[in-house]
């Protein structure tokens, strides 16, 4: 299986630096679609989907490769070499942020920098950490999940996206977790919210932007200012939007803080 069919890899524009976009849970690489089109005109831009999710080749998703997140990064950094004009700047959503994360560590010879969009290296609270949930709040939200799938993802899709001026969106959203094989999301899920990268952070070198939500249910603005403070290059950006997804529901304002932070690197 190639890694273009496995993880339905798409390439829009010819410029000399990549850009390569990589969505969160339950999302697709749709998602995207106000933010990555605009950029091709200036980079090369590539999109794909998570194995799993969207037109991935589910036949490729492997329980045991994708226990930990380094499954997907591995995934990453195969894309990155076969599509991508190194070093590129990778733009990652929520989870996929810290994917990026890890492969950047692995390979920072292979990204110039990072944008995080909504992104959390540990939803637990933990002492002076503050990630917005208890464990108590995880293990129910993930036992809601395992009973009752479907349930879960139609009352949970419309808060995670927010926009409550936008409710479209909120749809939008909860279909695309319907569509996910329950089995997998499942256990992405148990990957996601559980996984703890507080140690990984301070390991990333390469310049870092946080685009952060003003009011986001999965991650609050603390976290995005622990982000600041523990990245050795990072700079956070707060939208102002009410929901996890400032990419869908506050495109302008999320690709103001991109053009801005693209800039004061010399993209």
């Amino acid at each position: 299986m190639t890694v273009e069919r496995r993880n339905n890899v798409r390439v829009l524009g010819e410029g000399p630096v990549t850009m390569v976009f990589s969505h969160g849970f339950g999302c697709d690489q749709n998602m995207w679609r106000f933010l990555a089109p605009q950029y091709s005109e200036r980079f090369k831009t590539v999109t794909f989907d998570l194995v799993g999710a969207g037109g991935s080749d589910v036949r490729a998703y492997d329980p045991a490769k994708y226990a930990t997140l380094s499954g997907y990064a591995d995934d990453l950094l195969e894309i990155v070499d076969e599509f991508a004009s190194s070093p590129v700047i990778f733009v990652g959503h929520s989870v996929s942020a810290m994917v990026g994360l890890l492969a950047g560590i692995r390979a920072p010879e292979k990204f110039a920098a990072h944008v995080m969009v909504g992104p959390s290296p540990c939803y637990i609270n933990d002492g002076d950490y503050v990630g917005g949930f208890t464990r108590q709040d995880i293990d129910s939200l993930l036992d809601t999940l395992e009973s009752n799938y479907l349930g879960w993802a139609s009352s949970m899709a419309p808060a995670i996206m927010g926009a409550p001026t936008q409710p479209e969106l909120g749809q939008e959203l909860t279909n695309s977790f319907c569509r996910t094989d329950p089995d997998i999301a499942k256990h992405f899920a148990r990957v996601t919210f559980m996984g703890d990268n507080r140690a990984d952070v301070p390991k990333l070198i390469a310049p870092t932007l946080i685009v952060q939500s003003s009011d986001d249910l999965i991650a609050p603005l603390a976290v995005g200012e622990y982000l600041q403070r523990t990245l050795p290059n990072g700079m956070l950006r707060v939208v102002e939007n009410v929901g996890h997804c400032p990419h869908l529901s506050a495109p302008s304002a999320s690709a103001d803080a991109m053009d801005d932070f693209l800039a004061s690197i010399g993209h």
